[in-house]
């Protein structure tokens, strides 16, 4: 079987996208104060992008014969990122900061990704990877902004 390491970094992906939609989701439901016209409606595309993420993600593992995870019993079994109850008493600036969390989890993963992807020599999901870990890095340079913070991309 050829990409068997870059096979399971995709479907731990398939487990972990569709954790963090979720948690981006309750964000999105859970969110009070300041800034909420603002952005309740920026997280709907914060959604979009990670669902996006997640069918191109799936769409790959199935191209290269793989098979993702496709039950939520499956995602909440192998997913790494942590959620949260869904209650009232977190704030808008720390529901962020969960989601940077999650979002610095996946820029890491996309990385091990580009790695395996890299020794497997399967460029095309090596190019895919990258592109994705583009995209996070700049969500979470946005988010840390809103925070008032820098990105710590390069820590």
């Amino acid at each position: 079987m050829k990409y068997t390491k870059t096979k399971a970094v995709l479907n731990q992906l398939v487990a972990d996208l569709s954790q963090m939609s979720m948690i981006i989701h309750q964000t999105h439901w859970y969110m009070r104060g300041p800034n909420f016209l603002k952005l309740h409606p920026l997280i709907d595309e914060f959604m979009e992008e990670i669902d996006s993420q997640l069918d191109v993600i799936s769409e790959r593992l199935i191209a290269l014969d793989g098979s993702p995870y496709s039950t939520l019993k499956e995602m909440a079994e192998n997913t790494k990122i942590q959620d949260w109850p869904g209650e009232w008493d977190k704030t808008t600036p720390e529901r962020l900061a969960h989601l940077v969390d999650g979002y610095r989890y996946l820029e890491d993963l996309y990385q091990h990704g580009i790695e395996v992807s890299d020794v497997e020599k399967d460029f095309s999901t090596q190019d895919i990877f990258i592109g994705l870990k583009t995209a996070i890095e700049k969500k979470i340079w946005m988010i840390q902004a809103e925070l008032g913070s820098a990105p710590e991309i390069d820590e």
